[in-house]
């Protein structure tokens, strides 16, 4: 498979600091790929290097096979960027900002579907400057997808989201990656990234410490699993790799009533990786 994003020994050092010490990643065409990490981890340094925004110290970075620290005006087109934070685009009301960087690619959306795809419609003809954080948000997204990027970074995009616009920009993401748009995501909504991401990867101290699909990373998968149930002798807990036939093999016995089996928690498993990492 294609790889959009290729790294191998990643560095940026500033003095004798590295923010970024050694970092190796590869992410392929058409895929949802979640960045993980605590705030200092080297998590936005990376993408800004990928982004060409950042100057590397060492190793070897192409992005759409192309080095982005030396990247021309035909790369960019092909990139989308939805970062931390924008300049404020103050008067322009939102469908004049969309339009405005609707020019700067060869083949952008339609500028109203683009508005209609980040649910600022009834907003379209307000001035940015009225709008909420949460609505000033999803125009950091409309501009980030209006030029049909083949790859899209999203830099904690839905920061400032209440549960219901985080749902449908959820949706967003599936439409993106359904037409062939690889997506690299930073977030510290785990629950996003389980959703969202056909793998991620955990960064610390600027090196990644796990890589893998939500349900694998760190051994997730393999880990014991907690059997509770309660029975005419009490409530009982055991942890066990087969809970399928431990439970076969309890239900003989007896009947099994609150039944639940447990797995750590994509959070548990964040938590345990970055603490092992300090």
């Amino acid at each position: 498979m294609t790889k959009t994003i290729a790294v191998h020994g990643l560095r940026k050092a500033y003095g004798d600091r590295d923010a970024v010490a050694g970092l190796d990643l590869a992410i392929d065409s058409g895929e949802v790929f979640a960045l993980l990490g605590p705030n200092g981890a080297g998590k936005t340094t990376t993408v800004e290097i990928l982004e060409g925004h950042r100057r590397r110290t060492a190793g070897e970075v192409t992005v759409l096979g192309v080095d982005p620290g030396t990247a021309g005006r035909s790369w960019r087109a092909r990139i989308g960027i939805v970062a931390q934070s924008a300049n404020d685009l103050a008067d322009l009301t939102v469908v004049e900002a969309v339009r405005h960087f609707a020019t700067c690619y060869p083949n952008p959306r339609p500028v109203g579907e683009v508005v209609d795809l980040v649910g600022l419609t009834e907003k379209a003809t307000s001035r940015v400057r009225t709008l909420s954080g949460g609505q000033r948000r999803r125009l950091d997204v409309a501009v980030g997808i209006v030029g049909r990027p083949e790859l899209l970074f999203l830099d904690e995009p839905t920061t400032g989201f209440d549960p219901e616009a985080r749902r449908q920009f959820w949706d967003l993401v599936r439409l993106l990656r359904a037409e062939g748009t690889t997506l690299l995501l930073t977030t510290h909504y785990l629950e996003e990234a389980e959703v969202l991401a056909d793998r991620l990867a955990v960064i610390a101290a600027g090196r990644i410490v796990a890589e893998g699909t939500p349900g694998s990373i760190g051994g997730r998968d393999a880990q014991l699993a907690t059997v509770a149930w309660t029975d005419g002798r009490g409530h009982h807990t055991e942890r066990t790799a087969d809970p399928v036939a431990f439970i076969t093999q309890r239900s003989v016995e007896s009947a099994l009533d609150n039944l639940t089996v447990t797995r750590p928690t994509l959070e548990d498993t964040y938590l345990s990786l970055i603490g092992e990492a300090r």
